[in-house]
């Protein structure tokens, strides 16, 4: 009955031993072995199955691995896409109700003003005298002097003082030369110590660039001119009939401001808030329709060349840049202007740099009106103007307690302009500070393609009658016999417009698809063979640290100082032999047994030897001992004789 009850609780300790909550690998054999026999992944199992045949084990195992090499690869390249944040634009036609565009016309005269009439009299002296020098002809008076002028009441709203005409003199040191083949003029610093040339190819380009350089100049004593007065607001003198989808034009649609180069201006719908400038059907009918007055006497023949008008279509709240976005009507001419439009939305953030109003862009805008690319380009360079050159360029806005550029206050202006702006516009690649890349683009934004058709207007059957009827509607001159007359259409050619828009050329879901592909093309698993790699890789790990503190616990449980000693219990037997011999007495034993503990093991105590039969029986000392794991049992000793 014990030994069955033993039995069983033997059985009872086997089974909770199976039924443990952590089986664990002995080795790292066995835990590769039951990842490779278990595993989802393809061409594991050939690792461990032909281990017999070592030939094949090393051809699986280098296939395996070249494998696992490549697929990791094509992570590498997937991943380096990625992060290269590539977009792809994607076109889609809309078609919505729609406001016209905002159009500005200016008159290509800039007026003279007569508070700096001396002294733009004095530059057009200095004009004839530098042409005469380089070519050898006269300009005739008659063509630089010009009656029209504008009073400085009207262009300082009503306060002449604001004007600077005190002491200003012409510079004539900065004279038009001939530098080789090209012709230009140079400035120098404030030292003279380092000179910039200006030189053109072309010497009509030279003189005009070096007209204006003096013009700005003379044009710094007056102050801003941002609103022209009522008196000048006439916009008959530009514009001989407006209409627009067949109804005429209204005077409170139109804004007038002044352009020191392209003079008068007028912008049609501004705001793009009025109903009236809704595009309601496409064609040259239902859109605007001018008829325009070419004015060519010029104002300031040498600074403005042209005969025209220049016209600008662009959005609504923008200011108008004709210097870089407009295009010019010639007189005697009908001109077709077909519009498209087109919007573009940009993602930004990885994928670019852009901005929806400004917000991100450290450059505070001097326009009062919405953020474009080109407004934030002017202002970075009138702020970098006035922080390396003390002042501002004549014409950009100017911020608060800055004041425009002359070189009557400071001299070397000019150096220092011509050297900013061709490092901040001409070489954007070799300087980081340029105002390109503090600028960005708008992430949204509307462009108008434009197509022209050209005839020529009026003919010469259709001539007289117009004429008459224009000289007695709006009081048209025609006995000059100059052609200063020109009609221009601008229509939308369809309503529709396409939107451009960027999007991710590679998306987290797109990525997390190619990576399964490229899985299961490499080894034919799925997500779950990504958990399973995943645990052996946890297993490994556990393994190694359980090994590793078993070893640590090893070396402290057999590390000691010195040898142990002999047993007490090996004392004992020997005392108790010596007794039952008769080989000592006890007092002898006691005193050997007292001196026992003083010796030195490593001495050699003389013993008696004991018999090699004894007819004495052993008896169990100690019955509870348990020596090196084993309990002592008895054992019975017979005595064999010789006759047994």
């Amino acid at each position: 009955m014990e030994e069955a009850a033993v039995k069983e609780k033997e059985m009872e300790t086997n089974e909770e031993e199976d039924a443990a909550l952590i089986e664990f690998y002995s080795s790292f054999k066995d835990l590769f072995e039951f990842f490779c026999l278990n595993t989802t992944i393809h061409g594991t199992i050939r690792l461990v199955c032909s281990s017999r045949n070592k030939m094949k084990t090393a051809f699986w195992t280098l296939l395996f691995l070249a494998s696992f090499a490549m697929l990791y690869w094509q992570f590498a390249l997937l991943f380096s896409q990625y992060w290269a944040y590539p977009v792809v634009m994607s076109m889609s036609v809309h078609s919505a109700p729609k406001m016209f565009p905002a159009i500005t016309l200016c008159n290509l005269n800039p007026y003279r003003v007569n508070i700096v009439r001396k002294n733009m009299a004095e530059l057009d002296n200095l004009a004839r005298e530098t042409l005469y020098t380089l070519y050898g002809f006269n300009i005739p008076e008659k063509i630089l002097e010009d009656n029209v002028s504008i009073s400085m009441e009207d262009w300082s709203n009503g306060d002449p003082s604001k004007a600077n005409n005190s002491n200003f003199q012409l510079d004539h040191s900065i004279a038009l030369v001939k530098i080789g083949e090209k012709v230009g003029f140079r400035m120098c610093n404030a030292t003279g110590g380092e000179c910039y040339t200006k030189a053109y190819s072309s010497g009509l380009d030279a003189f005009q660039e070096w007209y204006r350089f003096h013009y700005m100049n003379i044009m710094s004593q007056v102050p801003p001119i941002i609103n022209v007065s009522s008196e000048e607001n006439h916009i008959d003198k530009l514009v001989y009939a407006c209409q627009y989808n067949g109804e005429p034009c209204g005077s409170s649609d139109t804004e007038h401001f002044h352009h020191p180069v392209y003079g008068s201006c007028y912008t049609f719908n501004k705001d793009g808030t009025d109903t009236f400038w809704t595009a309601l059907k496409p064609g040259i009918a239902y859109g605007l329709s001018l008829i325009l007055k070419i004015e060519q006497t010029d104002h300031i023949p040498l600074l403005s060349t042209k005969a025209g008008v220049k016209v600008m279509i662009h959005n609504h709240f923008q200011t108008p840049f004709l210097e870089h976005e407009g295009f010019d009507i010639q007189p005697g001419i009908k001109s077709s202007i077909g519009i498209t439009q087109d919007e573009v939305t940009r993602l930004g953030g990885n994928y670019g740099e852009c901005t929806n109003s400004g917000e991100n862009v450290n450059v505070k805008l001097m326009y009062n009106d919405t953020y474009t690319q080109q407004a934030c380009l002017n202002s970075c360079f009138q702020h970098h103007m006035i922080e390396k050159c003390g002042c501002g360029y004549y014409y950009y806005p100017l911020p608060a307690g800055a004041e425009y550029c002359n070189y009557n206050k400071y001299h070397a202006w000019g150096h220092c302009f011509y050297l900013l702006h061709n490092q901040l516009y001409n070489q954007v690649d070799r300087h980081q500070q340029s105002c390109f890349k503090e600028c960005h683009r708008p992430c949204k934004e509307t462009w108008y393609k434009l197509s022209a058709g050209y005839s020529k207007w009026p003919s010469s059957k259709s001539e007289k009658w117009i004429h008459k009827a224009l000289n007695a509607q709006n009081s048209y001159d025609i006995t000059s016999g100059r052609k200063d007359i020109a009609k221009v259409n601008i229509y939308y050619e369809r309503l529709d417009y396409n939107s451009w828009n960027e999007s991710a050329e590679f998306t987290e879901t797109l990525v997390m698809s190619n990576m399964g592909s490229q899985w299961s093309l490499w080894f034919g698993s799925s997500v779950l063979s990504v958990v399973e790699m995943f645990e052996f890789l946890v297993d490994a790990a556990i393994l190694s640290l359980i090994f590793f503190y078993r070893r640590l616990t090893a070396k402290r449980t057999h590390k000691v100082s010195r040898p142990p000693r002999i047993p007490s219990v090996s004392l004992t037997l020997e005392k108790y032999r010596y007794v039952e011999e008769g080989l000592a007495t006890d007092q002898d034993m006691v005193k050997h047994y007292d001196n026992y503990g003083n010796d030195s093991i490593g001495q050699n105590h003389g013993l008696p030897p004991y018999p090699k039969y004894n007819k004495y029986q052993m008896p169990e000392l100690y019955p509870g001992v348990v020596l090196n794991g084993f309990k002592h049992r008895k054992e019975y000793c017979i005595d064999i004789g010789p006759n047994s």
